[in-house]
């Protein structure tokens, strides 16, 4: 008998898998014709989804497995894809981009160690990754908004680099806290 928490055709993983196919379409928006608002609108779309399917799986008792896969990876490619097209169309600098890039590179390393210790590839997340994830998801299209001439390109300058800066100092900080965590994990392994 399959459990809740084996699920795959729930409201919030929809989400997700929408969220994913979004991921190519979004760097060719923004690579290819260069069809800025089509991007920045694909954008904002998915970082409110990336709300909406939390906000669904708790509300409505429809939290999975891969729901707990789906929406991490989502984002991690949103950012990876955000960061790439932005980068080359040089709208935020290189060093940005190689900070948040090394963060994840960071923590890819540990997945080895994990699977290791028997203790899967994946640590559960916590409130400081998302609340980097959720300011990194604002400062993107406040950024690409910024790049372009017109009344708003100030104002977006500013609150962008915001929450870039702050988001950026959080993912790295739950980056550390993941480190911490699976370090832990490790250390009860090995006295179990």
């Amino acid at each position: 008998m399959r459990s809740a928490e084996d699920r795959v055709w729930t409201v919030p993983n929809a989400l997700s898998m929408l969220r994913l196919l979004g991921v190519p379409v979004f760097l060719w928006l923004v690579l290819g014709p260069k069809a800025d608002g089509w991007a920045l609108a694909l954008l904002m779309a998915a970082g409110l989804s990336d709300w909406l399917d939390g906000k669904l799986a708790r509300a409505f008792n429809q939290t999975s497995r891969l729901g707990r896969l789906l929406d991490p990876l989502a984002d991690r490619l949103y950012i990876l894809a955000t960061l790439i097209g932005l980068t080359v169309r040089e709208v935020i600098p290189w060093w940005l981009t190689a900070l948040l890039v090394g963060r994840d590179l960071v923590l890819l390393l540990g997945v080895p160690v994990l699977r290791r210790h028997n203790l899967g590839s994946a640590l559960p997340v916590h409130f400081l990754g998302k609340a980097a994830t959720a300011g990194l998801l604002y400062a993107f299209p406040l950024l690409f908004l910024a790049s372009h001439a017109g009344w708003y390109a100030d104002a977006a300058r500013i609150m962008g680099w915001a929450f870039a800066i702050w988001g950026t100092g959080l993912y790295w900080w739950a980056g550390a806290l993941y480190v911490v965590q699976g370090r832990r994990l490790i250390e009860a392994a090995g006295r179990a």
